[in-house]
């Protein structure tokens, strides 16, 4: 075999011709310590351009639980997905400020014997994978979504089959307690075919407050809860704001004064603006609009509802005609102007995602398993495919972790 030989340069040290190399460990150290420097520096670059996400699935196919992708914030390409954890119909995730934690809805009408969906709690390891701490019962059937409460010392969830709204105490590190509070609710709508009973279906924090709102597709109200230090939700007065019946309300988004609260309707495919006191409660009605073109005739329910976060523009998913709105808000008044329905170059887009930067937009169509990527126009918040796409069975939910 014949040998090799390697030229070695370090700044500050020449060896006479014909010498052996004999290099002091003042060198090598010198020289190991650059290169790791060097090698922590790509790295660190390498992680700033990229921001992680995690996506919730339903899990009655191909899909295993939660995967991991991440978004190249300066191409707009997104990594192949990694499963980060197996569970049961993940549908909603909430991950808390730090990034350590990870919380999600188990969508399923049984756990341990009881009629009652789950609730997970994760750690979140160094390279993304997810270490499951515990499991509570959700309070009732189906839970299908989660946030944390004030100061996250809650999680927050929403049962639709069993329509009830539930808050689950967490521990200091970061583990759930049994239900502190399960508001039961009651009542019916106009439409007996999906609004017989309560089917709560999201909640929300009241910026600045310690005020949530469930929004109940089934009885068309926007409960109002005072979320107590204990982590109870408490029925605050005014208890609801009414929705116009048979709209059926499935998710909401505000301002980031909380004084507009923007509720989309499911079954009628529509969004409302109402005046919000966060001080007291109360609520008056703005506006009404369709999130549909006025010539579109086939089946539509949305989905998914979420402000960019200069508070500029409104995007609402519409699944049957395939499609995001988009709306501008008048800084003043809170009220929307249509601007343009963008593909979601997919079937059924139950969920999308703004990426923290603003630039990006992440949709996750369920019925077609992919998640398609858009840039954000930063002058009128139209949307344009960039062309980059990946496979993710039966993705229903997007939430971006901040490093």
């Amino acid at each position: 075999m014949k040998s090799r030989t390697f030229e070695i340069r370090i700044e500050g040290f020449t060896p006479r011709t014909g010498a052996p190399l004999m290099i002091s460990p003042k060198y090598v150290f010198s020289a190991l310590a650059t290169f790791s420097l060097l090698a922590l520096g790509s790295l660190a670059s390498a992680q700033e351009k990229s921001q992680p996400f995690y996506i919730g699935t339903y899990t009655s196919g191909d899909s295993q639980g939660i995967y991991l992708s991440s978004l190249n914030l300066e191409d707009g390409s997104l990594a192949q997905p990694t499963l980060a954890a197996e569970l049961e119909n993940p549908s909603f995730l909430a991950i808390n400020g730090a990034s350590d934690h990870l919380y999600a809805v188990g969508e399923v009408s049984n756990f341990k014997d009881k009629a009652s969906g789950a609730v997970s709690a994760f750690a979140i390891n160094e390279d993304g994978t997810l270490k499951l701490l515990n499991q509570e019962a959700s309070g009732g059937r189906g839970p299908c979504h989660i946030l944390l409460g004030p100061d996250e010392k809650t999680a927050l969830v929403a049962n639709y089959g069993g329509g009830s709204f539930t808050s689950l105490p967490l521990t200091e590190d970061g583990k759930l307690q049994p239900a502190a509070s399960v508001m039961q609710q009651t009542g019916s709508s106009v439409d007996k075919s999906r609004q017989q009973g309560p089917h709560a279906h999201g909640m929300y924090l009241v910026p600045g407050t310690k005020l949530a709102l469930g929004v109940d597709l089934g009885v068309d109200k926007v409960m109002i809860y005072d979320v107590t230090d204990e982590g109870e939700l408490k029925t605050h007065d005014p208890a609801y704001i009414a929705i116009t019946p048979g709209s059926g309300p499935r998710h909401l988004a505000t301002n980031k004064t909380g004084d507009k609260v923007y509720v989309l309707n499911e079954m009628a495919s529509t969004v409302d603006v109402f005046q919000f006191d966060p001080t007291t409660g109360k609520s008056e009605h703005l506006q009404k609009l369709s999130t549909l073109p006025e010539d579109f005739e086939g089946n539509n329910t949305t989905a998914e509802i979420f402000l960019h976060p200069n508070g500029k523009w409104l995007y609402c998913s519409n699944r049957g005609h395939n499609s995001l709105a988009v709306f501008s808000v008048d800084q003043k008044s809170g009220k929307l102007t249509f601007v343009e329905h963008a593909s979601s170059m997919g079937e059924t887009p139950r969920s999308f995602q703004i990426a923290p930067q603003g630039k990006h937009l992440l949709i996750a169509n369920q019925n077609s398993s992919n998640i398609v990527v858009y840039e954000i126009n930063q002058e009128n918040g139209t949307l344009t495919s960039n062309g980059y796409q990946i496979d993710v069975p039966n993705p229903c939910c997007i939430d971006f972790r901040f490093d």
